[in-house]
């Protein structure tokens, strides 16, 4: 029984580092994203800011100048109708991104409370091995179903 415990633990181990690694993944796309918004969102503001001064330009100015200074601000503001959707995108990539990372994050804490309960279980047959309880072996079975129904929880991503 604890070879065949040890196994389990083995397999348990691997998959809560296996979803550790993908939390990390996509806690780190989600920083990309969030950063790639933020650039966007400057140069939004940038565009906005430059589409003010056209628009006080062409308050202030009379004939060609105000033409020219109204065609600036609607340039300006034809490029920010464009930049938005885009930054929006990359708000929403991120909060996508953020929220595999969490689930990704929930699933290696069972596999991890798996682990540990598999590697109990694992210590209390080799405690078995030596006294030969057979109250403490049932308990280490226990122990074991325990952690396999809480390892099936991490597989089904509850």
């Amino acid at each position: 029984m604890t070879a065949i415990f040890a196994t389990v633990g083995a397999i348990f181990g691997y998959m809560a580092g296996k979803t550790q690694n993908d939390a990390l993944v996509y806690k780190n796309e989600a920083a990309i994203r969030k950063t790639e918004a933020s650039d966007q969102w400057s140069f939004y503001q940038a565009k906005s800011s430059k589409q003010n001064l056209a628009e006080l330009g062409a308050a202030l100015a009379t004939g060609d100048s105000q033409a020219r200074f109204q065609k600036e601000a609607e340039r300006y503001r034809k490029e920010k109708d464009e930049i938005m959707p885009e930054a929006k995108k990359f708000e929403q990539q991120s909060k996508e991104a953020e929220d595999k990372s969490e689930a990704a994050t929930h699933v290696h804490h069972r596999w991890a409370q798996a682990t540990t309960l598999i590697q109990i279980a694992i210590a209390l047959a080799a405690i078995t091995i030596l006294t030969r309880n057979r109250g403490l072996m049932l308990v280490s079975h226990g122990v074991g179903a325990v952690s396999i129904a809480v390892g099936a929880l991490a597989f089904a991503h509850v």
